[in-house]
């Protein structure tokens, strides 16, 4: 893999780990990567880090209409809401029936002194007025005591219907965050499934390609050497004629003429073909290098996808 290629993929995977650590995408700058990676230009790792952010945009526009970190922030607002909410109802609840159960003792205690109000209202009719005068106060004190436990209770059992409700409301906004959580989510894995096919679509296309460039190569190295032999063949039987026919050396010296010539159009064609070889091979580098690249992509789409699902997951947890 060259070093251009790898500095690619250390930015990509840098960036991730930044935004898995709690930064914003957008926050991310040419610097932040470099001092992460320790390698490569700056402009390569801008010209990348432009190109993951793009993606990054492309991918929370399929989002839902509030961004995760917003729903995530509301989610937690009102949970702490809703516990405060609830801690202050079961505060006011103890204490409202510790106020209803002061209040029973002391209509206890006050109906013990009436009934010995009235026993004395038995045994000593002599002091009628003065044990009448006492009944009235305690009974008004009584019917009073007995008014502010009612009005206790009914404040109790309000406070309860509502810390009820709020409890309920508190659950289904809860539910319908959740289910809208998990629209979000399945929409999230629909569009990383179908990326994912695409690149592996691609990185499969790059890969028969190749192959289709190793065999040409192979193919076009094999007629070279092909080429090669017979010239070699000729320029042997040529040499060996000469050696043979040393008397008939007008006709040896034209077909020693025609055999030069022909080896040396095997010559070029040889070279031809070796420069053709060439081409392919540096074309066969040029698909290895797009293939490593596509690769790097499809890795950091999973880690990214990954660290999105582990975050989500600590979030709901």
């Amino acid at each position: 893999m060259s070093r251009i290629s790898d500095t690619r993929i250390r930015t990509r995977e840098a960036a991730v780990r930044l935004v898995t650590s709690g930064r914003l995408a957008h926050e991310l700058t040419v610097d932040l990567i470099y001092a992460e990676i320790r390698q490569g230009s700056r402009t390569t790792i801008n010209d990348e880090l432009k190109l993951w952010k793009d993606e990054q945009t492309r991918n929370d526009a399929l989002a839902a209409a509030l961004p995760p970190p917003v729903a995530n922030a509301m989610l937690s607002v009102w949970a702490l809401a809703v516990e405060q909410g609830e801690r202050v109802f079961a505060q006011r609840g103890d204490e409202l029936e510790a106020e209803a159960a002061a209040a029973l003792t002391r209509a206890g205690t006050l109906e013990t002194a009436n009934a010995e109000l009235q026993g004395e209202l038995r045994s000593v009719r002599g002091q009628l007025d003065d044990q009448q005068a006492r009944l009235a106060t305690v009974l008004a004190e009584l019917a009073q005591t007995q008014t502010g436990r009612d009005a206790s209770l009914r404040l109790a059992e309000a406070s309860a219907a509502e810390r009820d409700t709020l409890r309920t409301q508190s659950e289904q906004a809860l539910h319908d965050m959740r289910s809208a959580h998990l629209h979000e989510l399945e929409a999230l894995r629909t569009t990383h499934t179908e990326h994912e096919a695409a690149l592996r679509a691609e990185v499969d296309r790059a890969t028969s390609r190749l192959e289709g460039v190793q065999k040409r190569v192979m193919l076009q190295t094999e007629e070279a050497r092909d080429a090669q032999r017979r010239a070699e063949a000729a320029l042997s039987e040529a040499r060996q004629r000469n050696e043979q026919l040393v008397a008939d050396v007008q006709r040896l010296s034209a077909d020693a003429a025609e055999h030069r010539r022909l080896a040396g159009r095997h010559e070029r064609q040889l070279g031809s073909a070796m420069e053709e070889a060439r081409d392919l091979r540096r074309e066969r580098d040029t698909l290895a290098q797009q293939l490593a690249r596509l690769q790097g992509q499809l890795k950091a789409r999973d880690e990214s996808s990954s660290a999105r699902k582990t975050r989500r997951s600590r979030q709901e947890a």
